[in-house]
């Protein structure tokens, strides 16, 4: 069984039945379609701006190509956000990787959207666009794994994560390790519900 990074964390913030409720909804939800992503225009314009070395500027044509009502009344507030955090800072893309974390047969994706440059320092960035404010304890996790599995003995890279909304990044403290029990005893909930639903 495969879950997103978002999926574990939205597991790992919840207790009781919540949590439960929260792996149900997720083992019976349609496979992923494109169209029904909701920020995936959004996430795809940031990219491409970033790829072709754009401008800050560009970031309001991502609104034009935007058609569907809600995303039309969301996406002004994901933008301001992306543009105040951009700023004056020199954006350089990279292709970031992506990889599998595994733990009692859970497979957890590991896929930042961003690769950047950011004043010539290399950041891997996960964008997080809900409209609650980002946690320090859901941030430390995401950063986390990201460090458990996308770190490169080639060369350092700062793993972080985007808040879009509010232009706050969080990055690795370095103390992933700590996590791993934690998020290993998850995967094993989740394993084990998971086959019971």
């Amino acid at each position: 069984m495969r879950i997103s990074l978002t999926d574990l964390v939205d597991i790992v913030s919840k207790s009781g039945s919540p949590k439960a409720t929260k792996v149900a909804q997720i083992k019976l939800r349609p496979d992923y379609q494109p169209a029904i992503d909701f920020y995936k225009q959004f996430r795809d314009g940031i990219i491409g701006i970033h790829k072709a070395a754009g401008a800050r500027t560009e970031l309001a044509k991502i609104i034009s190509k935007v058609n569907e009502k809600n995303r039309i009344a969301n996406y002004p507030a994901a933008i301001a956000g992306y543009k105040k955090w951009w700023g004056t800072k020199s954006l350089e893309w990279f292709q970031p990787p992506s990889k599998i974390f595994s733990r009692s047969g859970v497979d957890v994706s590991i896929n930042p959207e961003l690769g950047l440059r950011i004043n010539g320092e290399p950041y891997l960035i996960k964008l997080y666009l809900k409209g609650e404010k980002l946690s320090k304890v859901r941030a430390d996790l995401i950063v986390g794994l990201m460090d458990n599995a996308l770190s490169d003995p080639a060369g350092p890279v700062t793993m972080s994560v985007l808040d879009v909304r509010s232009s706050k990044l969080f990055v690795s403290s370095g103390a992933s390790a700590s996590f791993l029990p934690m998020v290993e005893a998850e995967l094993a909930y989740v394993a084990t519900l998971w086959a019971s639903i």
